[in-house]
């Protein structure tokens, strides 16, 4: 979500120069690759780029298609072959024993709908949303149809050429909802990318101690939404966090309903108080976000679950699952960054649905292909 934005931010003021621009999308990949399908980037006339859709090996030789696709006004489909030893020659081997389909699509911005008005839509709240992006891989010089079609909570809106496609479509992205994940499915001479964008994570920080301001610069290079929550107003202030947008000065009490939590959400506890954070987690049971981290020795949770118990709100097993104490990964962390990297590490694992293993233990590759 992160680069979605700023490839719109880029977009905006390519559009008050008076530039044109490109959108490529990594639209599917046979093999490994360093970026996934729905990675993007943008590329205007004068060659600033956007976003990234490989290591860098890419970009280049992309700027140029980009640039000849501005000029004819023409979408076209790129295929880089780095299982083939002659496209090393040519400067764009990854090493990475992939095959990586690229679509480049020129942006109109006269146009009321076009790939980056539909980028736009997928922002204007925190629901799933599903883009669509048809593709021909077997005239892949031809003009592509692209990215023209959405599915958000409320509506669907589609484009240019696929309307003859929105009957296979709208089960297509029911299914992608129902099963989190995109898809990339094979339609009447076309390719389908019904790709899933997530709302960003939103991380709750419970806690403004000199620990959590680490862990909130982190949260955002990420992209991450943060909210800083402490009952403390000397602490939680934006004197002491000056990139945290959403700052919160509230009683343990008010917390879970003062705010709102989706399956995109994250909190971690580290207020260093106890009694703050048994009343919050009293609150906040039957826990309904995929994460809560309490920071600090095992010892700490246990007892926390000792008191919920006798306060006659005992954690079911699906509540546990969700606590996660001591928060983080195994890093070996002790000064306060790593402490912050691990946290981050294990949040990310967890809404991914992972389990935060080496990948070298892995079997098969980094990601599996997505196909319907």
């Amino acid at each position: 979500m992160k680069e979605i934005k700023e490839i719109i931010s880029s977009f905006e003021e390519a559009v008050e120069r008076g530039e044109q621009t490109a959108l490529a999308t990594v639209v599917k990949v046979i093999g490994s690759s360093y970026r996934r399908p729905g990675a993007r980037m943008l590329v205007t006339e004068n060659g600033m780029l956007t976003g990234a859709i490989s290591g860098g090996c890419l970009e280049g030789d992309a700027l140029k298609k980009a640039q000849l696709v501005m000029l004819k006004k023409q979408s076209m489909l790129v295929t880089y072959d780095t299982t083939d030893e002659d496209d090393a020659k040519f400067g764009v081997g990854l090493g990475c024993n992939g095959i990586i389909h690229i679509l480049i699509e020129p942006i109109d911005p006269s146009q009321e709908l076009h790939p980056i008005q539909l980028l736009k839509k997928c922002l204007t709240d925190r629901s799933p949303k599903v883009l669509a992006t048809l593709f021909d891989l077997e005239n892949p010089r031809k003009p592509q149809i692209g990215t023209c079609w959405l599915k958000t909570s409320e509506q669907t809106i589609a484009f240019g050429k696929s309307e003859p496609f929105q009957g296979t479509l709208t089960p297509m992205a029911q299914k992608v909802l129902q099963d989190k994940k995109s898809w990339i499915a094979a339609l009447e001479g076309q390719h389908a990318f019904v790709e899933l964008v997530h709302a960003p994570i939103r991380l709750m920080i419970v806690g403004a101690g000199n620990d959590a301001i680490p862990l909130s610069k982190m949260a955002q290079l990420l992209g991450w939404e943060v909210t800083l929550i402490d009952g403390r107003e000397n602490h939680a202030n934006s004197g002491r966090f000056p990139n945290v947008e959403d700052i919160r000065v509230l009683d343990a009490e008010m917390v879970y309903e003062t705010l709102h939590f989706d399956d995109r959400t994250a909190m971690v506890l580290m207020t260093h108080n106890f009694n703050y954070e048994l009343l919050l987690l009293k609150e906040m049971l039957p826990i309904s976000i995929p994460y809560v981290g309490v920071l600090g020795p095992k010892k700490k949770l246990v007892k926390l679950l000792e008191n919920l118990e006798k306060l006659g709100k005992a954690p079911s097993t699906d509540d546990k699952e969700r606590l996660f104490g001591p928060a983080g990964l195994n890093l070996g962390a002790e000064a306060p960054e790593e402490i912050a990297l691990s946290i981050i590490s294990e949040v990310k694992a967890v809404l991914s649905g992972e389990k935060g293993t080496f990948l070298r233990e892995k079997k098969g590759p980094i990601h599996e292909e997505e196909r319907l």
